[in-house]
């Protein structure tokens, strides 16, 4: 094949469907990322003692620390019918405002339970909203674990969010998704070198500082989980830039050529705002693809990330992707990633039973997957990467290049040092 042939990756690649056994994570716990950005928020789940338990110990909350998130804990009675769950409910959310006047905007989040019980959280939030707003503002969402995989449940709470954001006719930018405030003043640092000035993110950090929607917003996705929220904001009007998400030097660059693009952002203007950090960014991921190149790697569907982090791990630091499974695959969305990943095993949902057996076969240098399969995984003498860990991690844009590389490297490097220790 020469060198100009034109590849298309993945975009043909017949994909395996599995629908069987899944081992995955709750979709509550994307509150533990959103009550950090979200600063005057409050998330109260209407949920079970269980509920509670996970997000206490998921979170590591100090019994002395005020988070901004809490438990409506469902008793024998409520599930019952024994007592009117609405009534209760609307009951501890006013105890609860009266507590704590700072809340802006309170989340009503679905659980297992309430779900199962079919309450009806639209309309407690419609009457509460009747009661409270403007000056609070009270949305809901599902983060039950029967519906959504964990980060499915920030793409629920984005989506419930959207269709109360203002109406502009002003053109302007949004930044979709939530990203650690430091990731996020890096980003805004770039587009506004590039000359972008009508920039907001979604979420932002206050309900003050929300973003307008209209017909003429542009908005671009930093995580490949918010299908749901790019819908709703296509139905407000708002035109999506498709672009691979901003993991990696490579995914960086192309996501912020995109918004550039669309922006008549010159050539020149470009390359002088990323030549810099594009430098920094190859030079960090180059002291890890040392330890990864050629290794081959097994992703267990679990986060959504799987694709983009397959493509960086591929191009970026050597590795050879033998399976890249994830919980969906939206094309929409995945189509310049799936351009740009090399030939590999597609899968989408799970049977977990075929999967390890197929991951046994393989036996792949290193597995990313949940929680679940990686201790068992470990004490069969696999290294494995925690897909959780790159959720809580700030791993976009240039500056943290290096970081993301870095949570590859590690399980290898550490399994490497112990079978030194134990020859």
């Amino acid at each position: 094949m020469s060198l100009d042939t034109p590849t298309s990756g993945c975009l043909h690649t017949p994909v395996l469907r599995e629908r069987g056994q899944r081992e995955v994570f709750c979709g509550l716990t994307g509150i533990i990322w959103l009550h950090r950005k979200m600063q005057d928020a409050f998330f109260l789940v209407v949920g079970s003692r269980t509920c509670a338990h996970l997000l206490q110990s998921a979170a590591g909350v100090m019994i002395f620390a005020e988070p901004r998130f809490g438990t409506a804990i469902l008793e024998e009675k409520d599930l019952a019918g024994l007592a009117d769950a609405h009534v209760e409910l609307e009951r501890e959310v006013e105890r609860l405002l009266s507590r704590r006047p700072d809340i802006r905007q309170l989340f009503l989040v679905g659980s297992c339970p309430s779900e199962v019980i079919k309450l009806d959280l639209s309309r407690t939030a419609e009457r509460l909203n009747g009661r409270h707003g403007p000056s609070v503002r009270v949305y809901n969402y599902s983060g039950s674990g029967i519906e959504t995989t964990f980060t499915q449940g920030e793409d629920a709470c984005l989506a419930a969010m959207v269709p109360g954001l203002e109406e502009t006719t002003d053109a302007n930018l949004l930044v979709v998704g939530a990203l650690p405030d430091v990731v996020e003043d890096q980003c805004l640092s770039l587009l506004t070198q590039m000359g972008l000035r009508n920039v907001a993110f979604l979420p932002s950090r206050r309900a003050a500082d929300a973003p307008r929607v209209g017909s003429n917003t542009r908005f671009v996705l930093t995580q490949p989980f918010l299908a749901d929220t790019a819908h709703a904001l296509e139905r407000r009007g708002a035109s999506r830039i498709a672009a691979p998400f901003p993991f990696g030097e490579e995914g960086t660059t192309d996501w912020l050529r995109a918004v550039a693009k669309t922006h008549g952002v010159t050539l020149e203007t470009f390359e002088a705002v990323t030549a810099a950090p594009r430098a920094r960014a190859r030079k960090a991921v180059a002291a890890h693809a040392e330890t990864l190149r050629d290794k081959t790697l097994f992703m267990f569907p679990d986060s959504q990330l799987e694709i983009p982090l397959a493509r960086f791990l591929a191009r970026e630091c050597g590795m050879v992707p033998v399976e890249v499974g994830t919980p969906y695959l939206h094309r929409g969305l995945m189509e310049p990633e799936l351009a740009l990943l090399p030939q590999t095993v597609l899968s989408e949902g799970q049977d977990v039973d075929l999967q390890l057996d197929r991951h046994a076969s393989l036996n792949p240098d290193l597995t990313v997957c949940g929680l679940g399969l990686a201790n068992p995984l470990e004490a069969a003498g696999h290294a494995t990467k925690w897909a959780i860990e790159l959720v809580f991690t700030p791993v976009h844009f240039y500056e943290q290049a290096g970081d993301l590389a870095g949570l590859f490297s590690r399980p290898l490097r550490r399994r490497a040092l112990l079978q030194g220790a134990a020859e």
